[in-house]
């Protein structure tokens, strides 16, 4: 069985970061995101690994690579235009053939296995097997009606939901899905749905089966999921220290790359500060991830994400549930804003008077 990653897009939601970065590569937990997605795949077993890119397919290639460091093979697959996900497919197609593949999301973290997913679709051998979540907001998503192990309708963003089991970024499909993609039409956005060819799939006859995942989902796409994410992965964090601490303290758990200096800090974990780090009378409160290289002076920050190469410094209101870019500089003044939330770009600059 292959894999599809989807690593196209343009993730207008997460602007202005996205204008230099792909989506996919932001990090969580200073980890990009598309990271959790391969070893997600290489732990389920798949070594053959098709990416579908699009505009920002160099820096996505710098980044994975050939895939050999997660013991997969990564064929790179361009996307001319981001015309849906079931374009998508349509575009693989010629990669795929007629196996069966896993197609997963790689904006999406899900910590659950997919191990048993597939081993499910192998065994019960579907056309198409769903992964579900339980969401306490299920008009928001697409969402699944059921009947025992079958889907028989697919709503997307439902006023009254026939259930709270949205469809989450993963899925399995055999050949059929191509005869699918090719039949629906362009949805009101100009693309071909996803939703739509599993529907075409149901309305023909076909076996559209579901399974519930066991852990979390996130669709990292949007500042808050992207810092809930954040949050979640955190969680699990496993402590360490590599770096020079100087009249710090550090509580919970915390981890410390290599080079870096912590002077007259505070530190609530969870938390994880990068490699060649330099922080000087700073709180660092809980669910806070700060990328290499990174500078703090004199600044609260918490549940917030610093990028590689950031500076913040002098600013005297507490910066929280706020995403910076890359090489972001911001500096303090006199005076005291009364409140600071930030998603910065990179290379930004912010001065307060």
């Amino acid at each position: 069985m292959k894999a599809l990653i989807l690593a196209g897009g343009k993730g207008t939601r997460l602007r202005p970061i996205t204008f230099s970065m792909a989506k996919q590569l932001v990090p969580v937990a200073n980890k990009p995101v598309l990271f959790y997605v391969l070893e997600a795949v290489a732990e389920a077993g798949i070594r053959e690994v098709g990416m579908i890119v699009g505009d920002t397919a160099p820096e996505i290639q710098r980044a994975v690579g050939d895939g050999s460091r997660w013991g997969v093979h990564v064929t790179y697959i361009p996307q001319p235009e981001p015309l849906g996900l079931a374009h998508a497919v349509l575009t693989a197609e010629p990669y795929l053939k007629e196996e069966p593949f896993l197609m997963y999301l790689g904006d999406n973290i899900v910590t659950s296995s997919v191990k048993p997913l597939i081993e499910a679709f192998e065994q019960r051998k579907p056309n198409a097997l769903i992964l579900l979540a339980e969401v306490p907001n299920p008009q928001e998503f697409g969402v699944a009606e059921l009947e025992g192990a079958r889907v028989v309708r697919l709503v997307e963003k439902p006023k009254q939901p026939p259930s709270n089991l949205a469809l989450v970024g993963v899925y399995l499909f055999d050949k059929h899905i191509f005869e699918a993609a090719r039949a629906i039409k362009p949805s009101w956005r100009g693309e071909l749905e996803i939703t739509d060819a599993i529907q075409y799939l149901i309305d023909h006859g076909y076996t559209v089966e579901w399974k519930k995942i066991s852990g979390w989902w996130k669709d990292t796409g949007s500042l808050d999921a992207l810092l809930d994410a954040n949050r979640l992965v955190l969680e699990d964090l496993q402590p360490y220290n590599y770096g020079t601490l100087e009249e710090t303290q550090l509580h919970g758990r915390v981890a410390i790359g290599a080079g870096s200096v912590l002077k007259r800090c505070i530190v609530r974990g969870p938390a994880i500060i990068g490699a060649n780090c330099y922080l000087e009378d700073c709180y660092i409160g809980s669910f806070t991830s700060i990328g290499d290289g990174v500078r703090l002076v004199s600044c609260e920050v918490e549940y917030s994400i610093i990028l590689d190469g950031s500076c913040v410094e002098h600013v005297e209101t507490r910066i929280e549930g706020s995403l910076l870019g890359k090489n972001v500089v911001v500096r303090g003044g006199a005076r005291r804003p009364r409140t600071m939330r930030l998603m910065l770009g990179d290379s930004s600059l912010v001065e307060t008077p």
